[in-house]
């Protein structure tokens, strides 16, 4: 018998689903929440969820008005797709066919919310279910989508169209799986194709929109329909629908990255096309797309240059573009003076680590990828696909209190197109901006003054040779706009000048830096005191860049700049502080032990130490703040002294806290588990100071260490994230160098550990590249050890000759990592030759080959005295690869080796060991 609902529990479910998105009772809010998680655990609930959701007139008789018979209906979808996607596989085959029926019948609803939920239930069913779950789902909705019968409604094809969208979106490589010998996209490309040719404008969009979502995969249906799908594209070029237009735009950008041989025919074509949806100003999302074209084709070499003779058509577009609108000069205009106004939490960023703990033996090969978060034009290629699923009604999951200065727009997009375009033709991009800037940068309206330095900043690293005559009337004016009534401008100036500050502060001229340097340093350090804490974030970030450019320029400066950061130290809210130990740090990183001078160490250190005091163990403050003080504590060197026994207390407590903590999540459901990120700047910081100090103090720092400091290390290197086992390898190798004695009792524990990270069978696909930083630093801290154990590493040689040798040997291993590897290797040999005589043969090539690029550096000679004792144990094992090996002889520098046996001594007497085992040895060479 069917499942049938009772009126009672409809009731009071209808009730806690109405009060669940209410936001005019929060306590009701709240319970009913609390009553629909229980509710959970009733075996018919979801089949009540289905029944609420697909019944509109089921719900008639509770005397609900409209509105809230579609807030329940709305609420009862979202409630089923959770259901769904946690408990889908274990539902009755009914009730699974019960959710599908239903959510086909909604569809058709004349409610676009409901249509859209409808869409949203339906590709949750086919994630979990899978493709052959429901088989006749796909040619269903085509059928509807396309009218196929002649009397679907257009509300039905629209509700049809746009679950195929989201199935699309959300199901790509499920639609592009076999099964039983046929793909599914190989019938739904050419089916889509049609649609497009649909009477109604969203349903037209919609099958574009889900013909986008394959594209960048590549797929064999879509790049068999390529000319098809531009002929389509096309056609719908002048669409009468904004909805289609854009969709246009945004498949031609995806073509770009796919096909660009079949774009470039059309570039004329399409330039005027993109120009003209850019100039939209009725449909920002329209603009921005066309906008994204001009990006993407400067990203692509192949096409990019195909656009110099059309830049008299682009770059005005561009500049028209990076004009504030209307709405948004209401909103910007007089912008309060808020510095003195606390941050609220919302309007702090989640913080990460940044990654800088990776050891290097090889050329340098640092993979710190940290990127400029600053950047005022940054791209961000992230963008949706979907077609404007929002105006349909569907409910954003999204941040509502984000800044919207920090969204991604037709502003920020036509600055970095202008940038990229910029960088490939230098030149006539600034030729074309010239009269521009002339008519704005002095402009009355500040929005066209802001814009116009936008643009100049934009040029900067493109065009800099065509600025640079430019400079000296223009860095002064710039300076003057760091004064400008509007907020909005001086920050905008800010970022333009740090952008220019690398020409400021290189200047041969000691008078001309005095000009032109002096003045923008100053100016940009002053408005870091901004009233306006936009500002204040603005300058911070132009003069961390000006720092990155002016690097030890900057000495001489160093009392009047810390004396303002300390300033800042004073005046910032919670949000600017991040900021402000950026620049912090990049000054440490940049002028180096001059910060160790006694009075700079009294300007900065008390500054630091009473924000350090304020901040709690789970702030994520935190991370930036740890960082910054690694920074500064390489820079300090012993000077940190005074400073590192709270700081390194304390790192130890929130690495003991942090683990206590995943112990406790792991073992018990209902705990979160702690943000590793509090682990990584710890470590990093604990290795900082250990490298920073003298190893008489840093040794006493651990010896002292409550819990004892090796244990908890230990944990760290078995964490299963990458990125606190990669800190966590870097930190036993600074201990190996600095303080090895109270490392050596350790030993025994930590190596075996140690040795089942080099491993690449533990190496997990999905994060494939920090797992390899991970093994590149095991492989240094492996060498350091070797290099201070000696003999003693001897039980351990076996496993980590295998290990190592698997990495050396394999090409599918960046190539830093095979050459660390390589040292190591060579580095165990030093005391340890014996026991890798017998492999020798096998591991001889691959070890000349893979160190053969490395620098000469003292770990090259380490490696190679190793390699050299293992020879002198058996010789004969360089059969295969001796001339090889004389090569690497005869390149090998002589002047980088500080050992206490001369490397050239050890290749000497291998040269003459096999000129007398060689038979006339000068015919064999």
């Amino acid at each position: 018998m069917a499942w049938q609902p009772e009126q009672g529990p409809v009731r009071e479910l209808t009730g806690y689903l109405r009060s669940a998105l209410s936001a005019s009772d929060p306590n009701a809010q709240r319970y009913a929440t609390m009553m629909l998680t229980q509710a959970k655990s009733s075996p018919d609930v979801i089949n009540y969820l289905v029944y609420i959701f697909s019944n509109r007139a089921s719900l008639e008789p509770l005397n609900l008005s409209f509105e809230d018979i579609d807030l329940v209906r709305s609420s009862a979808a979202i409630n089923l797709k959770n259901s769904i996607k946690t408990t889908y596989k274990t539902l009755s085959m009914e009730a699974q066919a019960y959710i599908r029926l239903a959510a086909l019948s909604c569809l058709e609803d004349p409610n676009s919310q409901i249509r859209n939920f409808a869409g949203s239930v339906i590709t949750e069913v086919v994630q979990r279910g899978g493709v052959l779950g429901w088989p006749e789902l796909l040619p269903e909705l085509l059928s509807l989508a396309s009218n196929e019968r002649g009397s679907t409604s257009p509300a039905a094809q629209e509700g049809a169209m746009g679950a195929i969208a989201k199935v699309c979106e959300d199901s790509k490589k499920l639609l592009d799986k076999e099964y039983q010998g046929q793909r599914p996209l190989d019938v739904i490309i050419p089916r889509l194709l049609e649609v497009t040719s649909s009477p109604l404008a969203k349903v037209r969009a919609f099958a574009l929109a889900s013909i986008n979502s394959f594209i960048p995969q590549k797929p064999h249906a879509v790049i068999s329909s390529i000319d098809q799908l531009l002929a389509r594209l096309f056609q719908l070029a002048n669409d009468p629908s904004d909805d289609v237009r854009r969709n246009v735009c945004r498949s031609f950008v995806q073509l770009v990255d796919i096909r660009p041989d079949k774009v470039r025919p059309h570039m004329g074509d399409l330039v005027d096309y993109m120009v003209l949806q850019q100039r939209n100003t009725d449909d920002p999302d329209l603009a921005l797309d066309a906008a994204e074209f001009w990006l993407c084709i400067g990203e692509n070499e192949q096409l990019c240059v195909t656009l110099g003779p059309y830049l008299n058509k682009i770059v005005p577009v561009l500049l028209e573009s990076m004009v504030y609108d209307e709405e948004d000069v209401m909103r910007l205009e007089g912008d309060a003076d808020d510095a003195d106004t606390e941050d609220r939490p919302e309007d702090i960023k989640p913080q990460f680590a940044k990654l800088k703990n990776i050891r290097v033996t090889t050329n340098g090969h640092n993979s710190n990828y940290n990127g400029n978060e600053g950047d005022m034009i940054k791209a961000n290629t992230a963008r949706s696909s979907d077609v404007d699923a929002l105006s349909e009604g569907e409910i954003e999951d999204d941040d509502g209190g984000a800044d919207l200065e920090d969204r991604w727009n037709l502003r920020k997009c036509s600055a970095a197109a202008l940038d990229v375009l910029a960088s490939t033709f230098h030149q006539p991009v600034f030729a074309v901006t010239l009269p521009y800037l002339k008519e704005n940068l002095r402009h009355h309206d500040w929005p066209n003054r802001e814009a116009a330095v936008l643009a100049i900043g934009a040029v900067a690293d493109g065009c800099m040779e065509a600025v640079t005559p430019h400079l000296p009337d223009l860095v002064p004016y710039l300076v003057s706009l760091l004064n400008d009534s509007e907020p909005v401008v001086r920050l905008i100036t800010c970022w333009a000048l740090g952008r220019y500050s690398g020409w400021a502060s290189h200047l041969e001229n000691i008078n001309d830096r005095k000009r032109y340097f002096e003045p923008m340093m100053e100016g940009i350090l002053n408005r870091m005191l901004d009233k306006n804490k936009r500002v204040q974030e603005s300058a911070a970030s132009a003069f961390a860049n000006l720092e990155e450019k002016a690097t030890k320029e900057l000495t001489p400066y160093c009392a009047p700049i810390i004396q303002q950061f300390v300033q800042c130290f004073g005046r910032y809210k919670d949000r600017n502080m991040f900021i402000l130990y950026d620049c912090i740090q990049t000054l440490a990183e940049h002028v180096g032990p001059v910060l160790a001078r006694q009075d700079l160490i009294d300007l900065l250190m008390p500054a630091i130490i009473q924000r350090w005091s304020k901040v709690s163990d789970q702030s994520q403050e935190l991370f930036p703040l740890l960082e910054c003080l690694s920074y500064v504590a390489t820079a300090l060197g012993d000077a940190f002294a005074p400073f590192a026994a709270h700081i390194f207390v304390r790192c130890v407590r929130i690495i003991h806290q942090n683990l206590e903590q995943y112990l406790l999540a792991i073992n018990n459901a209902p705990i979160d588990k702690p943000n590793k990120d509090f682990l990584v700047t710890s470590l990093d910081l604990l290795s900082a100071i250990i490298q920073a100090l003298d190893s008489s103090k840093s040794g006493e720092l651990v010896s002292t260490s409550q819990p004892r400091f090796f244990d908890l290390l230990m944990f760290c290197m078995e964490d299963p994230s990458n990125d606190v086992r990669q800190s966590s390898y870097a930190l036993l190798g600074d201990c190996a160098v600095n303080i090895f004695p109270q490392l050596q009792p350790f030993l025994p524990a930590l190596l075996p550990v140690l040795i089942r990270q080099l491993d690449l069978d533990n190496v997990r696909d999905e994060d494939i590249d920090t797992g390899f930083s991970v093994i590149n630093n095991a492989c240094w801290s492996c060498g350091e050890i070797a290099m201070n154990e000696k003999q003693g590493m001897a039980p351990f040689v076996e496993k980590l000759y295998h290990h190592l040798m698997s990495i050396i040997s394999n090409p599918e291993i960046p190539g830093s990592v095979n050459e660390n590897a390589a040292i190591a290797l060579g580095r165990l040999g030093v005391d340890c030759s014996q026991a890798l005589a017998p492999h020798l043969a096998e591991f001889a090539k691959p070890f000349l080959q893979t160190i053969e690029p490395v620098d000469d550096t003292d770990e090259k000679g380490h490696a190679f005295l190793g390699f050299n004792r293992t020879i002198e144990k058996n010789p004969q094992a360089m059969e295969d690869c001796l001339l090889d090996y004389f090569k690497a002889s005869a390149a090998y520098s002589k002047n980088n080796f500080n050992h206490n046996e001369s490397i050239g001594g050890s290749f000497q007497r291998n040269l003459v060991g096999y000129k007398a085992l060689i038979p006339n040895f000068p015919a064999f060479l």
